[in-house]
């Protein structure tokens, strides 16, 4: 079992520090929950945090207003230290400060780029001050959070695609490959079908194929939902 540390930026329990909280565990207003917070927007049994096969996993317990990490609406996400959960009005960072700080000194020696204060405020919210926003003075480092490309805010680590899962069953691993597959196939269909001007102009779809493109966005999405719903 895996020990966490969530820290609460914002919201009404705002400051509190819960250290080395025993997984599993789950996030609500009501008594019984491991982490209880006064907040009339969360639900009764809002999240649940977890270790699967060495990887802290968070699941939305289909709360009424659901569950955001690092701006984005997530239903099933593995975090990363530094990772921003919003729940209802409170939102809650990932990670003991320490750990934080370390992960920080990594991205530096690596040369990690830092997104504008804008991109911050997408992840936590407006507030007041650099300070005020996310207390982001950890032992004397200031926190960044990365961004990718297209300007959706990321997560405290080093951009790349996730690691495969490890310890399926040969047939769970089929059905992963043939996902993949599918998908793999569709996006090349799309993309043969694309017009690229000369120079460095916009490329151009034909409509069907536009139409083709949001219908696998849309079945990815079902996909993520059931996943998450099956958890």
């Amino acid at each position: 079992m895996a020990r966490v540390t969530l820290q609460v930026l914002d919201g009404a329990d705002r400051g509190a520090v819960f250290t080395d909280v025993v997984t599993p565990l789950t996030i609500g207003r009501e008594e019984g929950n491991t982490i209880q917070l006064n907040d009339e927007r969360i639900s009764r049994f809002h999240v649940k945090i977890q270790e699967d096969q060495g990887k802290v996993v968070l699941t939305d317990l289909e709360s009424t207003n659901g569950t955001r990490v690092n701006g984005l609406d997530t239903q099933l996400r593995i975090l990363q230290v530094g990772d921003l959960i919003a729940v209802g009005r409170s939102t809650l960072l990932f990670g003991a400060r320490e750990e934080i700080a370390d992960r920080v000194e990594v991205l530096r020696a690596l040369g990690a780029r830092a997104p504008s204060d804008s991109m911050v405020e997408k992840a936590t919210g407006p507030m007041e001050s650099r300070a005020q926003r996310v207390d982001e003075s950890v032992g004397g480092i200031d926190l960044h959070w990365g961004s990718d490309s297209i300007g959706f805010p990321g997560t405290l680590h080093l951009p790349g695609p996730p690691d495969l899962p490890e310890g399926l069953t040969p047939a769970q691993a089929a059905q992963v490959v043939e996902m993949l597959e599918y998908f793999h196939l569709r996006t090349r269909a799309l993309l043969h079908g694309a017009i690229a001007p000369d120079g460095d102009g916009p490329i151009a779809i034909e409509r069907q194929r536009w139409h083709e493109l949001i219908d696998l966005q849309a079945q990815i999405a079902q996909y993520l939902r059931r996943i998450g719903e099956a958890t």
